[in-house]
């Protein structure tokens, strides 16, 4: 690879725009074509910290949704940068410092307040911790990875299922307390020690389709399976969602597994 072209690709602090006719450059322009976008990226974040607000004061509900409000505007940001041509190397940026914080920070803070504390220090800290540190190092490997990348799949459980994984089972727990004490608190411990594990693994997990006709014509039988996925948390709501969660996990660790014994026979 070039010098050139090696510069090219080098990030510029602060980000500035191209400008091709000649002039100084301008920076931050008072609006551009990002700016929609990077407000709903914004509205992830605010999310993400009125959960960890929520969660301090003993609020595990409202705690728990508010991480499904930010995975809502995490999509919708995306959107709206496709339809308004607004991607941009700052929204990038941006999305992963918000992502950090609602899908990292958040549910981190929700499992320990909701029951790692009762571990004691240093314990109940560190395993919540690792949320936070899986879900960093997770966003830093996407982000070095973007050139050239489709968003056909994901290496490594992706932190906006991870997250709403975590709410889902405190959502569950809150409503419909199955596990109380010592049992909740264990389960709670090897949920997080898994999810961490998988975000930062090489576990091969699909991008969800669009719902489209196109993506119903060429993946009828997954089309349909989130089809009926959407219908039982509309019912069950929270235990169902979870149990979604758990086989869309589970189904990315098979596959892996299987794509591993194909390549060792081969």
């Amino acid at each position: 690879m070039g010098t050139v072209e090696k510069n090219n690709r080098q990030k510029r602090y602060p980000p500035v725009l191209e400008n091709v006719s000649g002039k100084v450059p301008f920076r931050f322009p008072f609006v551009s074509r990002s700016f929609v976008p990077s407000a709903f990226t914004v509205m992830n974040m605010v999310s993400g910290y009125a959960s960890i607000v929520m969660a301090g004061e003993g609020s595990f509900m409202l705690a728990g949704w508010l991480i499904f409000l930010a995975a809502f505007f995490d999509t919708i940001d995306g959107f709206v940068a496709r339809m308004t041509n607004g991607a941009s190397e700052f929204g990038v940026e941006l999305d992963s410092l918000s992502d950090l914080v609602s899908f990292g920070a958040a549910p981190a803070f929700l499992v320990y307040k909701f029951g790692l504390s009762s571990l004691g220090m240093p314990l109940g800290l560190i395993l919540s911790s690792l949320l936070m540190v899986g879900s960093g190092l997770r966003l830093a490997r996407f982000n070095i990875s973007l050139i050239g990348y489709h968003k056909q799949s994901f290496s490594g459980l992706p932190t906006p299922a991870q997250a709403m994984t975590i709410a889902s089972f405190v959502l569950w727990m809150q409503s419909e307390p199955l596990l109380t004490g010592r049992p909740l608190h264990e389960v709670l411990a090897w949920l997080t020690v898994v999810l961490a594990g998988l975000m930062v693994s090489t576990v091969n997990y699909d991008a969800l389709p669009k719902p489209t006709l196109e993506s119903f014509r060429r993946h009828p039988l997954q089309m349909t399976g989130y089809v009926i996925a959407i219908f039982c948390v509309l019912v069950f709501q929270a235990k169902a969602f979870f149990v979604a969660m758990l086989l869309y996990i589970l189904l990315g660790i098979i596959r892996s597994l299987t794509m591993l014994v194909r390549q060792w026979q081969v």
